[in-house]
């Protein structure tokens, strides 16, 4: 260590230290201290270091109390240049660009076609090659194909599915981006008819049978279409879907919620009750830049009225009247037509307000074909949760045989229920998608590759 202000770094043993590490001075003591006293006279002549009529007092209170001997001693060998020349226009403030979730028209992976049906048309928008199975989505209240399942689609784990699969993204009439606004004497579509639109669109891309993705209202209107038409449905993925009728409160806040967006647009009231029905409680606290982006959509890219006719039409909801088909060891017959008779993942949000609901609709759902997931610190659950919706549905298309090979095998997450996991365990996957038996090419059939079962 130095000694003093003229000392120099040494190595204790050997070339250790090389010389280009601290500079080292060879300079005596009295031209380093000249040199720092010249680099103090140089700032505007300040005051002494040391004046000998001072008392010890007061030479403690002019001496620097942040500057060692040694940082005095390298002062000195550093020019005195002074920085005037550098001068401060201006300050200028970047905000970071805001997201957005509207779908841009020139995206060429996205095509929009308008299908006829007996109520009107409605807009459809195909995502992936045609000649794959096809997945079918429906949205839910308030929202539309982009900003229900763009960002879902969009996520990592899920864009090497539409190299297997072909989305087709129904949209409710009247409820896609820049719709004008639907006639007064126009009549809304009951929940039933709507399901029955999803017909139109089956024959239109000349498809026997979909994968459905359902969201909400959405949801209950795919619950519909595949009671009625059970052959056409080959499974359901639901969240956040509803089974029964609306009840008073639901009614009547949703009845006030329309007559607003009839006569006054989205107002505030209107705006926090679907903030509320997407994502539950306590949002803000939780994720606010998403919170943010769907209130500036709901804001600016809904068209009101035609929002208020399809909630007019959701909350005259019929009840979807499913019961659970009794067990066959009781020795009574099974009867295909009181439920759902394809494979059923029914997933719900923990903090999402439709928690109970999913768990009524479970109840009514037959045991042996379908599964119920909760997935932790989430209400909108593709938005605020994709990782694992993307891992559980790939484990759901594997159990019914489509190959996810190409979608990352990663280590499941503690989010993904013991019951699904359960029932994927004895699945296999295909290398080809959903290969039939009479394909001309082998089928490999390999273990699916979870080792153990893992708790919410």
């Amino acid at each position: 260590m130095p000694a003093g202000l003229g000392a120099s770094y040494r190595s204790l043993s050997g070339d250790v230290y090389k010389t280009t590490t601290v500079p080292e001075n060879k300079n005596g003591v009295m031209e380093s201290l000249k040199k720092a006293l010249n680099f103090n006279s140089n700032n505007k002549r300040s005051e002494p270091l040391i004046e000998k009529e001072q008392t010890p007092a007061a030479v403690v209170r002019k001496m620097p109390t942040s500057v060692t001997a040694e940082e005095t001693a390298l002062l000195g060998t550093m020019p005195s240049d002074s920085m005037d020349d550098i001068e401060l226009k201006n300050i200028e403030l970047q905000y970071p660009s805001t997201r957005s979730i509207s779908r841009s028209r020139d995206d060429p992976s996205i095509e929009e076609v308008r299908v006829e049906t007996d109520r009107g048309s409605v807009l459809v928008a195909i995502q992936g090659n045609r000649s794959k199975p096809p997945i079918l989505t429906y949205h839910d209240l308030g929202l539309n194909y982009v900003a229900s399942f763009q960002a879902f689609f969009n996520y990592n784990e899920m864009r090497s599915l539409l190299e297997n699969f072909t989305v087709y993204h129904v949209n409710a009439p009247g409820q896609e981006e820049g719709a004008l606004p639907l006639p007064d004497d126009y009549e809304y579509p009951t929940m039933d008819e709507l399901a029955s639109q999803i017909n139109f669109v089956l024959s239109y891309f000349s498809l026997k049978s979909v994968i459905g993705l359902g969201v909400g209202a959405g949801g209950n209107i795919l619950a519909r279409f595949a009671l009625a038409h059970p052959d056409k449905v080959e499974a359901l993925c639901l969240i956040n879907v509803v089974s029964t009728q609306a009840g008073w409160i639901e009614w009547g806040y949703q009845k006030i919620n329309a007559r607003y967006l009839k006569s006054k647009g989205m107002t505030q009231g209107v705006l926090d009750y679907l903030m509320w029905h997407h994502f539950g409680r306590g949002t803000e606290d939780r994720n606010y830049d998403l919170v943010q982006v769907y209130r500036n959509y709901f804001e600016r890219c809904i068209q009101p009225g035609n929002l208020a006719m399809f909630i007019d039409s959701y909350i005259r909801r019929t009840d979807l009247n499913m019961t659970r088909q009794p067990d066959a060891s009781a020795g009574v017959k099974k009867d295909s037509n009181t439920t759902l008779a394809m494979p059923v993942i029914n997933i719900t949000g923990a903090l999402s307000p439709h928690v109970d609901d999913t768990v009524t609709l479970n109840s009514r759902l037959d045991p042996t074909n379908s599964s119920w997931m909760k997935i932790s610190d989430c209400g909108m659950v593709l938005e605020e949760q994709p990782n694992k919706v993307s891992e559980a549905l790939r484990l759901f298309l594997q159990g019914l045989g489509y190959a996810a090979v190409r979608m990352g095998r990663k280590k499941l997450s503690t989010s993904v229920s013991t019951e699904v996991v359960a029932k994927m365990r004895s699945s296999r996957s295909i290398d080809s998608v959903r290969s039939s038996q009479s394909a001309p090419w082998p089928i490999n059939i390999t273990e699916n590759p979870i080792s153990e079962a893992v708790v919410c």
